[in-house]
């Protein structure tokens, strides 16, 4: 199986990176955008015996490896056969 998690900064957790872009947008003439925050995407493919058993062990290794519980918050955004 195939699946996508996205990992994000907490709300209250300055973001710097996502500032810079933000102003660089702003820089480049589009001061529509208001704000940006950054984060990571990650494709990962697993095996398992069946969808639930995917988000398991997905839920585990977001938490323990992918993110920093800290500072960050991370979604599965979808798991594919």
């Amino acid at each position: 199986m195939k699946a996508i998690v996205c990992v994000t900064l907490k709300p209250d957790v300055l973001d710097p990176q996502g500032k810079a872009i933000q102003r660089a947008a702003a820089a480049l003439g589009h001061s529509a955008i208001r704000e940006v925050r950054q984060g990571k995407l990650f494709e990962v493919e697993v095996d398992a015996v069946d969808r639930g058993a995917a988000e398991r062990l997905l839920r585990e290794v977001a938490g323990k490896l992918l993110s920093n519980p800290v500072i960050e918050d991370f979604r599965i955004e979808r798991i594919e056969a």
